[in-house]
């Protein structure tokens, strides 16, 4: 292996090291990086927004922002569940082509912000070539448990980003 090839694979695996916020959905351990994280917040009510894709839940007033909130279960297309009182929305941000925007995900429940090791990080199984596995960044081994690590920024299609922004 040549020596430059062996430095982007180093660095390939070191980058999905660090800190992640774990939460739960439909059963499942979930993290996103903790830098795409900007604040968790209890459900607040949303405005629903016509004509957006059914995960798209509305928009919400945080602070005097228009922002644009995305039910996780549906948009990964699992069962929807009546929303509880563990149920919470994540702002994060995520970067689409040259800009960056504010985001609220819906999630079941937000679990602990995780410190993983890149070597208890193992690349996402094929699947066959038919499954998009694009938005996972990993799985990580934590006592004894999976938890599927997701790349924000790759979780929605860029046309779908667009959508989702132009209805905030």
């Amino acid at each position: 292996m040549e020596k430059g090839v062996f430095d982007q694979t180093v660095n390939a695996v070191t980058a999905r090291e660090g800190k992640y916020l774990t939460f739960a959905l439909a059963g499942e351990e979930y993290g996103i990086g903790i830098l795409k994280v900007k604040e968790i917040i209890g459900l607040m009510p949303i405005t629903t927004v016509p004509q957006t894709p059914g995960y798209v839940k509305g928009v919400i007033n945080l602070r005097g922002k228009v922002i644009p909130v995305v039910d996780l279960r549906l948009k990964f297309g699992m069962e929807p569940m009546a929303y509880t009182d563990r149920t919470c929305i994540i702002v994060v941000e995520i970067k689409v082509a040259d800009r960056t925007i504010q985001m609220g995900i819906v999630v079941d429940s937000v679990s602990e912000v995780l410190n993983i090791k890149a070597a208890d990080i193992e690349d996402t199984p094929n699947f066959g070539s038919r499954l998009n596995t694009a938005f996972i960044l990993g799985m990580a081994k934590t006592n004894g448990s999976v938890k599927i690590l997701l790349d924000i920024d790759r979780v929605f299609r860029e046309e779908e980003m667009t959508a989702i922004a132009q209805a905030s």
